[in-house]
């Protein structure tokens, strides 16, 4: 401590004055600062414990209000007695709403631990070569047979068509001979009383248009009177009648013509 002398005075010097207080102040706030920092030190704080759970714990039940008690009232009595003191229970502390607990799983021994088998992918076998080429043989013989079955259709078609074709040709061609010797005949004069039934052919060459290009005898019937009568008629006849199909003229260029006596 400091100490304060006075001057010859009786008065105390400023600066000393202020020294001294000075000093107290600093002590002052030493010492407050000392008790307060071993009060902040010694605190021990508060632990928290947390308990580890692999599953979610039940909520807690909230316990049932605590009915207070209201003392009934009594008879006033004389002397004034002491009210009886209800003291009601504290509210229950609760743990932490979420708790877990650790729980240490134990590893399973490895007999217990079973692979998963591997899935087994089937692959189509591949057909032997034999076999598709035996399946490629056959699918080319049906083809063929199909194709050959189709072709001999076709050609069965075909020659109905060119056998009616040819019927209708051959059908035009005696119809227009036909024609061609009833107008002849109808030019003949024919001589009187021959015996029998005499008969002539002749070839007949025609030019496109019917007239007649010649006539010649191929067989006489033994008459030349007849013969000769049946000539003139063929040029009498002219224009003879023809089909209109020239495709149909070369049976009728050169054909040959039978005239009988008696029909």
């Amino acid at each position: 401590m400091h100490t304060m002398t006075r001057q010859s005075g009786g008065d105390i010097e400023p600066g000393k004055l202020r020294a001294a207080l000075l000093s107290l102040l600093i002590h002052a706030a030493f010492l407050v600062l000392l008790v307060f920092g071993l009060n902040w030190k010694n605190e021990i704080p508060e632990t928290v414990m947390v308990d580890l759970w692999s599953d979610m714990p039940q909520p807690i039940k909230p316990l049932p209000p605590v009915e207070k008690v209201t003392p009934k009232s009594e008879p006033v009595k004389a002397k004034s007695e002491p009210r009886p003191v209800i003291e009601t229970a504290p509210p229950p502390t609760r743990k932490p709403a979420i708790a877990f607990k650790e729980k240490v799983e134990k590893p399973l021994p490895k007999e217990d631990i079973k692979k998963p088998e591997p899935v087994k992918k089937e692959i189509p076998k591949a057909e032997p070569v034999k076999k598709v080429e035996q399946k490629a043989k056959k699918e080319d013989e049906a083809q063929q047979k199909t194709e050959a079955q189709r072709k001999a259709k076709q050609r069965e078609q075909e020659m109905a068509a060119l056998k009616a074709e040819q019927t209708r040709m051959m059908d035009e061609i005696a119809k227009y001979k036909a024609m061609i010797q009833a107008k002849i005949r109808s030019r003949i004069v024919m001589p009187p009383d021959l015996p029998g039934n005499p008969v002539a052919e002749f070839r007949v060459t025609l030019l496109p248009g019917g007239d007649v290009l010649g006539v010649t005898l191929r067989k006489s019937s033994g008459y030349t009177a007849f013969d000769e009568s049946i000539e003139r008629a063929i040029f009498l006849a002219k224009p003879l009648p023809l089909p209109p199909d020239p495709n149909l003229f070369r049976e009728f260029r050169d054909f040959s013509l039978t005239v009988y006596y008696r029909e």
